[in-house]
């Protein structure tokens, strides 16, 4: 469903790890941006009951019900690089994305 490289869930344990409550990464998509979809990520204190959770060893991560369909086939990858350091979203079912690659349409 979501594909997380090895260095990059170890990046996000480190987060995950400097916040007491977080019991994992939430990855999700919501309208705005310039091409009418937008990814965020946040951590996550609570699971819903209708979230999907995809683990790879000690790490969660959490998709709404909405999110879910549209992050199929997606890839997360933190980057660390001069320009600067963060992640991004790869994801195939994005027909156009912005210049920033924060927003995409589908």
């Amino acid at each position: 469903m979501l594909t997380i490289t090895s260095d990059t869930a170890q990046k996000i344990l480190e987060f995950i790890h400097q916040e007491p409550r977080a019991v994992g990464l939430r990855i999700y998509v919501r309208g705005g941006g310039c091409h009418g979809y937008q990814y965020g990520m946040a951590l996550e204190s609570k699971i819903a009951e209708d979230d999907t959770v995809i683990e790879k060893g000690d790490l969660k991560i959490i998709l709404d019900s909405q999110s879910a369909p549209l992050l199929q086939g997606a890839e997360v990858e933190y980057q660390d690089s001069v320009q600067g350091s963060g992640f991004s979203i790869k994801n195939p079912q994005a027909k156009t994305t912005c210049g920033c690659g924060s927003s995409f349409s589908a």
